[in-house]
């Protein structure tokens, strides 16, 4: 009878220690990691320059994924300052680097991430044509290790709103980076919507940023306004296109509202801030678990409309009071 306590006493110790060490441990373990794994989460955010529409979009994304993850990820932020040579240096040397997650911001930092071959899941913020710009074959299904959002570029609608604000337009001056896809894009899709009314074009592109203030000043004596797309390299030169057009009495439209800051008349886009948000969302799927192949890539086509007082007054043009148009300074 002893014997047959001690052997029932033995097993009940060998079921506890098997209960300690089962199911319910392990579980609890992996949880804590998969939150460490996200809380600490190590993120590179690249970019081609910096500009304030950036900066919004990094912003954004950052609250939006502390906000999902209570943690503190931590940011390294990598520019280039404007050199493809040095961001496709910074591409290179991500490629093994220890990171949990990848950011680029926009085409030209996207383009030379994924051509490097990072390791690490890549998650893109606001590429104007994710599939045309080489990053994936299908927005559906991600196969390049990067998705991420796209920002629709409403041509018809920034023109429409032209023809409202300065009827008497007949022709446009569209200046953009030769070496910026996404602003080959807009710009070609532009061409294509005012060869579809009749109306008007002078392209100039230009290489860098240095180039931007005399080709806007080429095109202000020959045009009626100036389009800016969605550029970098334009865009951190804004003061310089704004100044020649003013002095040629002209309005600048553009294709985000940091341009109407600097000076343009207007502007159709959609929002940075929704940008960095849904990639932030996008990225927390994917520090959770999930493959990238599994989180589709969108493009948001949600606008907003945002025009500039001091560049309406300047040029004298009455602005529309109704609430579908921002009015800034």
């Amino acid at each position: 009878m002893k014997t047959k306590r001690i052997a029932a006493l033995l097993m009940s110790i060998s079921l506890m220690a098997l209960t300690a060490c089962g199911g319910e441990s392990t579980t609890t373990d992996e949880s804590t990691n998969q939150t460490a794994n996200t809380d600490a989460a190590k993120v590179a955010i690249v970019q081609l320059v910096d500009n304030d529409a950036f900066t919004e979009m990094i912003d954004s994304f950052e609250n939006k994924l502390t906000e999902l993850t209570g943690g503190t990820a931590t940011y390294d932020i990598k520019n280039a300052q404007g050199d493809m040579s040095t961001l496709n240096s910074i591409a290179s040397e991500l490629k093994t680097a220890d990171y949990d997650l990848i950011v680029p911001i926009v085409t030209p930092a996207t383009q030379a991430v994924v051509n490097a071959g990072v390791e690490a899941p890549v998650v893109f913020i606001s590429v104007t044509d994710p599939v045309s710009a080489g990053v994936m074959s299908d927005m559906e299904a991600p196969d390049k290790n990067a998705t991420g959002t796209s920002n629709i570029v409403p041509v018809d609608e920034i023109f429409t709103l032209a023809d409202k604000l300065t009827p008497d337009m007949q022709s446009v001056g569209i200046l953009y980076c030769s070496g910026e896809q996404n602003a080959v894009l807009t710009a070609a899709k532009a061409k294509a919507y005012l060869e579809s009314v009749n109306m008007a074009y002078e392209e100039v592109t230009v290489a860098s940023s240095n180039e931007v203030q005399q080709a806007a000043q080429s095109l202000a004596g020959h045009v009626d306004a100036i389009y800016i797309p969605i550029d970098s390299t334009v865009q951190s030169a804004m003061p310089q296109v704004v100044e020649a057009a003013t002095a040629a009495g002209i309005p600048v439209y553009g294709s985000d509202p940091v341009m109407v800051q600097s000076g343009a008349l207007a502007c159709v886009s959609v929002s940075n801030t929704q940008l960095g948000e849904r990639s932030a969302e996008m990225a927390y799927e994917i520090l959770q678990g999930k493959a990238v192949s599994e989180v589709p890539a969108e493009a948001l086509d949600t606008f907003q409309y945002v025009c500039s007082q001091a560049a309406a007054d300047a040029l004298h043009i009455t602005l529309p009071t109704d609430d579908s148009v921002t009015v800034i300074g």
